[in-house]
């Protein structure tokens, strides 16, 4: 679709995606903005490996289209729920885009990798682009927009969730916190971003219970004296636990004394309260045992801790060092804006105990509910999207953290809680 048809699609059915790299997730809206449909599904590609850079040496060692099929494959379910949920058919749609990090869209796109995986991690072509279905193996009657990357390390998502915010007045940052956690800082009139490889487990991916934020994912796990109490999306029974809950349940077993600020899950003779009984031993080791019934049993196992503190202490390390290059301290900041994979919205005392971000961020912290969606959708509804995604994604200065001894040093000493 060239910019003058993107123009003339003010009316129909608009669809908008965020490919990520764990979760799929889409939103239909009408001609007016009024979303009739959204949901989500687990990418097929984690087949090959749950973390992007896995899947991109598996593309370079031969599985490119493979790859590229699956996640079309997932795409095209997707849509169909979505269709199906709004009662309406592919031939009503009359604009589409889609926004994903540098690696999803290399392979969404089937081009060479090498340029993704290796320093300097520049891609000959980082513009936004009309992409043909056929060429995709999708069945759409449109063009699908892919939003503009920034560099390598830093893609269409983090891009589309600055889209999605108005331009902050004073020192702002924001973080997409996904498999990859994707941030950016504007200062001085300035745009800084990076990225960090956190791994799945924000989004309940690498976690011996985890799940995707949907129902029956427990998205809170509160300190309630001797009882660790759980709200579950969309209530019922709990089945697994999605990344919000992951962090609270952390925090929780911290603050009730069950864990010690190293991650180490303790002994159950160890805790002088009854909330010994959440802690469990197993063949693995110890474990915090946080629902059981007849069919489910949810264990957060000592490995799942150290997933966990491997994810955020890059998310940390990440933020400190992006500040650093910018000359901005975390106390100077006016506002942190999160979106990402978690179910809602945590708790500031959740954060603070884990030490996600630094102490002096947390109060600060805005949540935002599905960032990168709602900045696809935004372009969806604007007359002149696409021009100004780009002329965004222009602004954006890449600073590469990786293998970087200041990201490592922060790193090591991110890891405790």
């Amino acid at each position: 679709m060239r910019s003058e048809e993107w123009r003339a699609s003010g009316s129909g059915l608009r669809l908008g995606l965020d490919l990520g790299t764990t979760t799929l997730a889409g939103r239909l809206i009408d001609g007016a903005g009024k979303c009739l449909a959204e949901g989500k599904l687990a990418n097929p590609q984690s087949a090959f490996g749950s973390d992007i850079i896995r899947r991109l040496e598996a593309a370079r060692g031969g599985n490119a289209q493979k790859l590229q099929a699956l996640l079309a494959q997932g795409i095209g379910g997707l849509i169909d729920d979505l269709l199906a949920r709004a009662g309406r058919s592919r031939g009503e749609i009359a604009a589409a885009a889609a926004a994903g990090n540098p690696g999803i869209c290399h392979l969404l796109r089937g081009l060479e990798v090498d340029s993704v995986l290796f320093p300097p991690h520049r891609p000959p072509d980082c513009a936004g682009v009309h992409l043909e279905p056929r060429g995709l193996g999708l069945d759409l009657p449109v063009s699908l927009y892919l939003f503009p990357l920034v560099s390598g390390y830093v893609g269409g998502d983090l891009v589309a969730f600055l889209f999605a915010e108005p331009e902050p007045a004073a020192s702002t940052f924001f973080l997409d916190v996904g498999t990859n956690g994707e941030m950016a800082l504007f200062a001085d009139g300035r745009w800084w971003t990076t990225s960090v490889a956190a791994g799945p487990a924000f989004e309940g991916g690498g976690i011996s219970c985890g799940m995707a934020a949907k129902a029956g994912a427990v998205e809170q796990v509160r300190l309630d004296g001797d009882r660790l109490r759980l709200g579950v999306i969309g209530g019922g029974a709990p089945r697994g636990l999605c990344g919000s809950g992951l962090v609270e349940a952390v925090a929780a077993a911290l603050e009730g004394g069950l864990m010690d600020p190293r991650g180490t899950l303790r002994d159950p003779g160890e805790v002088a309260s009854h909330l010994s009984r959440y802690l469990v031993e197993s063949p693995e080791g110890n474990a915090l045992r946080l629902y059981r019934d007849a069919s489910v049993e949810l264990r957060l196992t000592q490995e799942d801790v150290r997933n966990f503190q491997l994810a955020k202490g890059a998310v940390q390390a990440g933020a400190l060092c992006l500040l650093r290059r910018a000359g901005v301290a975390p106390e100077d900041l006016a506002a942190v804006v999160v979106t990402g994979a978690f179910g809602f919205s945590l708790a500031s005392a959740a954060l603070k105990r884990v030490a996600m971000l630094p102490e002096t961020m947390v109060d600060k912290v805005r949540f935002v509910p599905g960032g990168a969606l709602a900045g696809v959708c935004r372009l969806l509804a604007d007359p002149e999207g696409p021009a100004r995604a780009q002329a965004l994604a222009d602004r954006l200065k890449p600073y590469p953290l990786s293998g970087t001894p200041a990201f490592e040093q922060a790193f090591l000493a991110a890891l405790d809680f």
